[in-house]
């Protein structure tokens, strides 16, 4: 289930910022969502009564490249902002975590999303999306991104936001199309109605995407929308049969369930914390994924380590910068991270 090395970096362009950038092929690179999450500092108050606010770095793609940027891994994000303050926040937020943003761009017509949040803990965590009359995330197009880089990394993430609109759609498909099945391809379901016009036609595009894809990475809801199933072992073998070869299935309280292609089955119990927000811990969750599947591990092992990571980041009150360290997680565990 690792994912292998494939060959060099291809090249870039030049942006108006001063890019964060590695040496070597990455080990991960995500597309889709990226933007700015202001969260209240208080729990416990309906957002009609927050007073203060903090800003962070948000979007599901941006989260799981820094969450493994947090573990040591080479990680950049393909996306794209509003060209305002916001977007120059975000490039220097990515490049503080150490994710390469050479390949976010600016779009001059739209802004740079916002989301806001409630936080009513342990489970309650109301999420108000700004991104009209359009994100900048969709405005991804296929002759600028860098097939070259896509096909070299390691493991390549895409969501299922990313197929709600054209052109990240057609790009998102185009991608996955160039990689082909080299190393370690992630879909990540990530399944948010609001953002479809037409949230109907989403089956046929994620069965699209499935189809290119080695890894699926979904909760129950998501999963019924990718293919009809809706119980865990029957949402696993569904997405097996879509064409993928580990179907990651997330029960929320009740654990994680990981069934691979060859047989081998994990199903490992939630690690229990006390639940500040519970936003975030699925894509503290997706990297620390990654970076099992790039170390190699057993699948009982990678799964437990990135139940871990969500947990942790379930107990904090941010996003990004919750992402843990090795050495959080192996103290959590009780053990070498």
């Amino acid at each position: 289930m690792s994912a292998q090395p494939n060959g060099p970096d291809g090249p870039n362009d030049p942006l108006p910022y001063e890019p964060c950038e590695h040496a070597g092929p990455h080990e991960l690179i995500t597309m889709g969502r990226l933007g700015v999450d202001l969260y209240p500092l208080r729990a416990g108050v309906p957002l009609a009564q927050v007073e203060t606010f903090g800003k962070f770095l948000g979007g599901s793609a941006a989260n799981v490249a820094v969450a493994a940027a947090r573990l040591g891994r080479r990680t950049a994000l393909i996306s794209r902002t509003g060209d305002d303050p916001f977007g120059q926040y975000l490039h220097e937020a990515l490049r503080d975590f150490g994710v390469d943003d050479r390949w976010v761009t600016p779009v001059a017509a739209y802004p740079t999303p916002l989301t806001f949040c409630e936080i009513f803990p342990p489970d309650d965590f109301p999420l108000y999306f700004y991104r009209r009359p359009k994100a900048p995330d969709l405005e991804i197009r296929t002759p600028e991104l860098d097939l070259d880089a896509i096909r070299a990394a390691r493991i390549f993430w895409v969501t299922g936001t990313g197929l709600s609109e054209e052109p990240s759609r057609g790009a998102t498909l185009a991608a996955l199309e160039a990689r082909g099945r080299r190393g370690t391809t992630v879909f990540d379901l990530d399944w948010r109605p609001m953002f479809w016009q037409d949230p109907a036609a989403a089956r046929r595009q994620y069965e699209r995407a499935l189809a290119h894809a080695t890894v699926a990475v979904g909760n129950a809801e998501e999963c019924e929308v990718a293919t009809g199933e809706r119980e865990p072992h029957a949402a696993a073998r569904a997405l097996l049969a879509a064409g993928v070869e580990l179907a990651v299935v997330k029960q929320g309280p009740k654990g994680v369930l990981a069934v691979h292609r060859d047989g081998t089955t994990a199903e490992v119990p939630p690690v229990r914390v006390e639940v500040v927000n519970g936003l975030g811990a699925g894509d503290a969750f997706g990297g620390a994924l990654c970076h099992g599947l790039l170390a190699g591990w057993d699948l009982e092992r990678t799964v437990h380590y990135a139940n871990a990571a969500g947990a942790l980041v379930a107990s904090r009150l941010a996003c990004s910068s919750a992402m843990p360290d090795r050495a959080e997680i192996a103290e959590l565990l009780g053990g070498a991270a």
